[in-house]
């Protein structure tokens, strides 16, 4: 068996337990994201009793946020979602750089936690216009929101394949 193709994993899909965590600033955006991870964690399987919903005010409380759905033990594998559009003011540098380390070192941290580890996704858009957004959450160029989902999917499949980590 081929552990890292997609189709050797599906059906270890069915018994995971995902939460989408999803900002609700831009809400136009990230409404589309959401509703694509749902609809792609719902293609294989997965209905309201294995996927958690919960939506924080913007894009900074993801991370912290994320963390303590990972650390409850719950959940398998978190699908982060939200939208940082560029403004005038430097707000979105430090908005993106935050959001970005903060996921980046919840991944690492939670690839450890627990018997498989926490699969952390990042669907979190950073775009200068709305139209690049909402081209990315649904319209020509996909929905992002459905690659993450699709992304923890195959992440927490593949590191249930791979057995449980060692007691430290």
């Amino acid at each position: 068996m081929n552990l890292g193709r997609p189709e050797a994993l599906e059906a270890s899909y069915a018994d995971l337990r995902v939460a989408v965590v999803t900002s609700r600033f831009n809400g136009e955006v990230t409404r589309a994201l959401q509703q694509g991870a749902v609809e792609e964690l719902g293609r294989v399987g997965l209905g309201p009793d294995r996927v958690s919903v919960l939506e924080v005010p913007g894009a900074f409380e993801l991370a912290p946020t994320a963390r303590r759905v990972a650390l409850s033990g719950q959940c398998d594998a978190v699908v982060c979602l939200g939208a940082v559009v560029r403004g005038g003011t430097d707000h979105y540098e430090y908005v993106c750089q935050a959001v970005t380390s903060g996921l980046t070192r919840l991944a690492q941290d939670a690839a450890v936690w627990g018997r498989n580890g926490v699969v952390i996704t990042f669907g979190v858009l950073t775009t200068a216009t709305l139209q690049q957004a909402l081209d990315r959450a649904g319209g020509r160029e996909g929905n992002k929101g459905a690659e993450a989902a699709r992304a923890a999917l195959e992440t927490a499949g593949l590191w249930a394949a791979l057995g449980p980590l060692p007691q430290r």
